[in-house]
């Protein structure tokens, strides 16, 4: 089904008003609102038909009108207002936080196992969190609250033929309601496991997004349809049958940090859909009344989300007023300006990418309880860094097209699996495995000949020390031993080229016997407990979990074996360039403009802010991510591989004529400055 395109230049308007206060929408301007809007280059904003209140911001037959709505019909103000100036209005429904019906109907609250309320403090022991001062979650496992919120979304779509609708708030629960323990002895589910618990949560919103899609669609078969989650989870294509469309929410400030949206832009381009990304105006996280981030941080962001192939969206928080807030629109029109600019360079974008990390979140599956993987989130910040062209994959997709995958840490092998790794390495593809990934979850050995022997232990120390085996092998790694925060599997050499030895401390540090603050010194006189790094043929291996250790500690280190083992098995890449490693380069291909656009970013996020907030009661900690400002840096070297030299190279917003070498099939690009962004247009 082909639906309507998104657009570049959206906006997410939060709306949740308590029953409490008075004059909902009173000082609502329908021709400030709109023009506001246009005027910072918004052409698309999500508005609101129902709130996390349970409250509705219309005259429905469904739910509830806010009490104190001021103007009736608040929702088809806005969107009149918006439709003059041809600014589209998708509708937004909250599904699972409705607090009016959680009063209402009780027996519909989620039953948490551990007795847990998503947002509620940590102190608050009352029974399902009664005494909470946050959203009490529902159960769609309850025909009679399924039904009505399908009946809200069916009175939308007939009274105002929105382009699509936004479902919010459709997660795992890790239920134990009346209902889902039905559900799970139904279906021969333990409640008591945890997995089963899992399962049996993304069974009941399955069934609910399942259900409501048919239902819209027989309506409206071209209507734009997103449940969200939070994060756009790596479970594969099929996980996403029931969506039009995807959107990546992503606060760098809110917790998610700077490097959780390239992770899910690299998945979701992948994936081949439609895609925009969440951010927001906001200091902190969603809903922060009178918190502004600076406007160098959102034309940053937005830069990096049209970079990775993904329309823009900023969120916002309405006043209870519902008068807009010119300050807000003033953060965001650099930063929309700047797309609406670049629009023509990003219609028909595609990533070129030479890497691909295979997600090991995908292999978690009904396990997977957190929108981060640390492997996965290692391999990611690794490759960023190190300014390689990748995608995040998963099983189902096509291995052809890259020339190394990268599977870290965590990925056993199915059969499978096995299967297309083999056809990929017969076609002349390379493979870079960590710790588990190597091993067939049948024979639990290395599922390929890797010219290494295999014993199924650990070296049985915690930290451990690798070495280089020769000094040309990377020259940024120290000649002496340099720790290694984790055990690793017991291998050794059987034919393959060994580059980097592992080495045990003195001891373990224990109460019984310790050395200095931290951990126990090396032992010189000590042989080598066998291979850390090594490669045989085209693939290569690490037998510790360097993707995890380095998305805990960031040692450079780390990075830098990787990186000369990418050298070795993946020789003249596509992409050489002396950003710093703050810095982000991504490279799309209009084909049918017959030009490529080079992408390069630059902002160094700075953690700031350490202490709980209070808010009402509850604490709130959280690490913040912060853009303040972003220098100009240069000069810029950039080197690509090409077949031939390019007619024309240019700044996509300057037009400014760019110089450039070309010889031996490279072209030698050099950029005198970088300020956040820039595009540069390379013509065929």
């Amino acid at each position: 089904m082909k639906y309507p395109t998104l657009r570049y230049r959206n906006i997410h308007l939060d709306f949740h008003t308590s029953e409490h206060i008075l004059g909902v929408g009173e000082k609502f301007n329908p021709e400030n609102f709109a023009s506001v809007l246009k005027n910072a280059y918004v052409d698309s904003i999500t508005l609101f038909a129902k709130c996390h209140h349970g409250w509705s911001y219309y005259p429905s037959k469904i739910g509830a009108m806010h009490p104190h709505l001021v103007k009736p019909d608040l929702l088809g103000e806005m969107i009149k207002a918006c439709a003059k100036l041809d600014i589209q209005t998708p509708i937004y429904l909250s599904v699972q936080w409705d607090e009016r019906n959680a009063r209402l109907h009780p027996e519909w609250r989620v039953m948490s196992a551990t007795n847990h309320v998503s947002q509620a403090s940590k102190s608050e022991n009352s029974a399902l969190n009664q005494l909470s001062d946050t959203w009490h979650t529902l159960c769609l496992n309850h025909l009679a609250y399924r039904s009505q919120v399908m009946e809200h979304a069916r009175e939308v779509l007939e009274k105002y033929s929105p382009l699509g609708l936004f479902f919010d708030i459709i997660v795992p629960t890790d239920c134990v309601c009346p209902a889902c323990i039905d559900s799970m002895n139904l279906a021969g589910r333990d409640p008591k496991n945890p997995s089963d618990r899992r399962a049996n949560d993304l069974e009941v919103n399955e069934k609910f997004r399942i259900e409501m899609t048919t239902m819209l669609h027989k309506i409206n078969p071209k209507l734009r349809i997103f449940y969200n989650s939070g994060h756009i989870a790596k479970l594969g294509k099929q996980a996403y049958s029931a969506y039009s469309h995807l959107e990546v929410e992503s606060l760098p400030t809110g917790g998610w940090g700077y490097n959780h949206f390239p992770s899910s832009a690299r998945y979701v381009e992948a994936l081949g859909m439609d895609s925009l990304a969440h951010t927001g105006k906001f200091h902190s996280s969603w809903g922060e009344f009178g918190g502004f981030k600076s406007s160098v941080a959102l034309e940053y962001e937005c830069a990096q989300m049209v970079a990775l192939g993904t329309k823009c969206m900023i969120g916002d928080q309405l006043h209870p007023s519902a008068e807009i807030n010119e300050d807000t629109y003033k953060l965001i029109t650099p930063a929309y300006k700047r797309i609406f600019e670049l629009e023509p360079y990003l219609e028909g974008a595609k990533q070129k990418s030479e890497i691909a990390i295979l997600s090991a979140e995908y292999y978690q599956g009904a396990n997977n309880l957190e929108r981060n993987n640390v492997s996965d989130d290692g391999a990611v910040s690794m490759l960023l860094e190190l300014h390689k062209l990748f995608d995040v994959i998963d099983e189902t997709m096509d291995f052809s097209i890259y020339r190394l995958i990268i599977l870290p840490d965590d990925i056993l092998m199915n059969e499978n699996l096995i299967s297309k790794i083999n056809t990929f390495l017969e076609n002349d593809g390379s493979i870079l495995l960590s710790s588990n990934s190597a091993i067939d979850i049948k024979t639990n050995n290395f599922a390929f000949d890797m010219g290494l022997e295999y014993r199924d232990e650990k070296l049985g120390y915690n930290p451990i020390y690798a070495k280089k085996i020769k000094n040309q092998f990377c020259e940024k790694l120290p000649k002496s031993p340099f720790v290694v925060y984790c055990d690793a599997k017991k291998v050794f050499a059987k034919g393959a080229e060994v580059l980097l030895d592992l080495y045990p401390p003195y001891f373990n540090r224990s109460y019984k016997r310790f050395c200095s603050h931290m951990q126990t010194p090396d032992n010189p006189n000590a042989p080598s407990l066998g291979a850390g790094a090594s490669i045989f043929k085209n693939i290569g291996y690490i037998s510790f979990s360097i993707f995890s250790v380095y998305n805990a500690i960031g040692q450079p280190l780390y990075k830098y074996i990787i990186d000369e083992m990418i050298k070795r098995l993946m020789p003249n890449s596509v992409l050489e360039c002396n950003l710093p490693s703050s810095g982000r380069v991504s490279l799309t291909r209009q084909e049918h403009k017959n030009r490529s656009i080079l992408h390069l970013l630059y902002a160094s996020p700075q953690v700031r802010g350490h202490n709980p907030i209070n808010f009402g009661g509850e604490d709130h900690t959280q690490k913040m991510e912060m853009i303040e400002d972003i220098p100009t840096i240069g000069s810029i070297n950039v080197i690509l591989k090409m077949s031939k030299p390019p007619k024309e190279v240019y700044d996509v917003l300057s037009k400014e004529q760019i110089p450039y070498e070309f010889r031996n099939e490279k072209l030698y690009i050099n950029i005198s400055s970088l300020k956040c962004h820039k595009a540069l247009a390379i013509i065929d």
